[in-house]
């Protein structure tokens, strides 16, 4: 079987390595452990392993643990029997008995407490799992992926993560790389989510301005990118014609985009820049501020805000 990664992967040679472990990675039962910032793909790349491996018939499970509280997340990952605590009226199945034979992804698992650190090593350790209210133990017929944005081995030296866990986990750890780290794949991404999105939406943009792309190569990207698919979303269902410009973007990337503009003052600040911006996506929707709110990706307490705080408003 081929190695098939869902999505663009692109040029650069940071991801020529990440695929790389990838495919080395999914055909085994070996536990992978992927590190990276919020937004950098790692759910992705937790189903291309899935999708490539021996256990791509079975499901794919992911649970997010960062949304979940303590007390829902152990019976969300191990089920319950009726009557196991006050409101579990009926019994219910786990996402490790969910995911038999199949794929369980954990993303976040920071943020797990002592308690359920303690529970999953010894799922990894025995491939048993009691659900609450139960001391019938379940096989785990499990892969397991874990992911985190944050640093384990950091937490591990500050006695706030297991070592043994971290251990347990990290037989396989691929690190993806931020998107400010891959520039070059910047362009094949933006591009392919344009396609999607104008398809998704029955939109007629199919392409970028100069001034897009030459801001998006600067702009510094903290979501990655997730923020990089939001972006060209919303700039495919706003813009009117057929050509992404500077103008459907959020306010953030069009202080960078005017910045580097040749025909703007190079020694005019960050404000300036914003206040010409709001003045000129004001005058563009004929001063309608809920739309240039849209526009510019803010909201429109915070444009009245801007607006007297650049004596623009009334």
């Amino acid at each position: 079987m081929s190695f098939v990664f869902p999505g663009v992967v692109g040029p650069s040679a940071r991801m020529a390595e990440v695929l790389r472990l990838l495919e080395l990675v999914a055909p085994t039962e070996a536990t992978a452990l992927l590190l990276g910032e919020t937004g950098t793909g790692k759910e992705l790349a937790a189903q291309a392993i899935h999708r490539n491996s021996p256990r791509h018939d079975g499901p794919f499970v992911a649970v997010n643990c960062a949304t979940l509280p303590e007390t829902l997340l152990e019976s969300e990952l191990f089920g319950h029997e009726r009557g196991a605590f006050s409101g579990a009226v009926a019994r219910k199945e786990g996402r490790f008995a969910l995911a038999h034979r199949g794929t369980l992804f954990l993303d976040e698992v920071t943020e797990f407490s002592p308690t359920i650190q303690a529970k999953i090593l010894r799922v990894l350790q025995t491939r048993e799992f009691e659900p609450l209210g139960s001391s019938r133990p379940l096989k785990a017929d499990v892969r397991l992926i874990a992911a985190t944005n944050r640093d384990l081995e950091a937490m591990v030296r500050e006695g706030k993560f297991r070592e043994d866990l971290f251990f347990r986990l990290n037989v396989f750890p691929v690190v993806l790389p931020p998107l400010r780290e891959r520039l070059e794949d910047l362009p094949l991404l933006a591009r392919e989510f344009l396609r999607i999105y104008a398809q998704k939406n029955h939109r007629p943009v199919d392409s970028l301005s100069p001034e897009v792309e030459q801001s998006f190569r600067h702009y510094p990207w903290p979501g990655n990118i997730r923020e990089l698919e939001n972006v060209i979303e919303r700039g495919v269902i706003i813009c009117p014609g057929e050509t992404l410009t500077l103008q459907d973007l959020p306010l953030a990337i069009q202080r960078y985009g005017l910045a580097l503009r040749g025909d703007e003052d190079p020694e005019l600040g960050l404000a300036e820049l914003e206040r010409q911006l709001i003045r000129r996506t004001l005058d563009k929707v004929a001063g309608r501020r809920r739309q240039a709110a849209q526009i510019l990706g803010i909201s429109l307490d915070e444009l009245n805000w801007k607006l007297r705080a650049y004596g623009l408003g009334d």
